[in-house]
């Protein structure tokens, strides 16, 4: 019996094939994700990421970026720390936030491995493409909640399924490292469940205030 890797529910549905892989979704918490066979080995995994080639020095990557950190920055006090977990092997947010007078710190799991940072306070914690690749998203996010500081603010970006027809054609679901799709119903769930405040910022970014 498959199991939705965000709420546990055992009520999953096909919902797209194709020649990579299968997707379901829960008729509970609606998450989009792949059974577990399809999931790359952590070397695998890894060897994708070594591909990209993101930086601080890129402009496009910057812009990208900016959708996530603008909104977050104009959020908090002056002062405030963070989180960029997830940086990938170029981190660009912690660069970007120390031009505009933030402190960030950078954790990955596989090019900055610090666990000590997890045991951290933050008064943000950025999730910029991340949330997709993580086979069980509960832990992940139970454990960052408890590094916020009352007030805090979880930013997440990710694209958002939209429609089994949107989903056929959508670019997003053929990263083979991509096993988990978010919805803004998805997101709500969550938002209940965690007792946080859903707020949509774009059509890939949403914050999750902790109140």
């Amino acid at each position: 019996m498959k199991h939705c890797p965000l709420c546990c529910a055992n009520s999953l549905n096909q919902y797209h094939e194709d020649k990579r892989r299968a997707y379901f979704q829960c008729s509970s918490c609606l998450l989009v994700s792949v059974p577990p066979e399809y999931r790359l080995s952590a070397e695998n995994e890894k060897a994708e990421y070594d591909k990209h080639q993101n930086n601080p020095t890129d402009n496009g990557y910057r812009r990208f970026l900016e959708r996530t950190v603008a909104p977050l920055l104009a959020r908090v006090s002056k002062g405030a720390t963070g989180l960029d977990f997830g940086c990938g092997p170029g981190p660009t947010i912690s660069e970007m936030a120390k031009e505009q007078g933030f402190e960030v710190q950078n954790y990955d799991l596989y090019y900055f491995n610090q666990p000590e940072l997890l045991e951290k306070r933050y008064d943000f914690v950025t999730m910029t493409e991340v949330i997709e690749h993580i086979a069980k998203p509960m832990p992940v996010l139970t454990k960052l909640n408890s590094l916020l500081n009352p007030s805090g603010i979880l930013a997440v970006m990710t694209k958002r399924v939209q429609t089994p027809e949107a989903f056929k054609s959508w670019h997003y679901k053929n990263d083979p490292t991509h096993i988990c799709f978010y919805s803004t119903r998805t997101f709500e769930w969550i938002s209940k469940k965690m007792d946080w405040r859903l707020e949509i910022i774009d059509k890939d970014v949403v914050f999750f205030h902790k109140e």
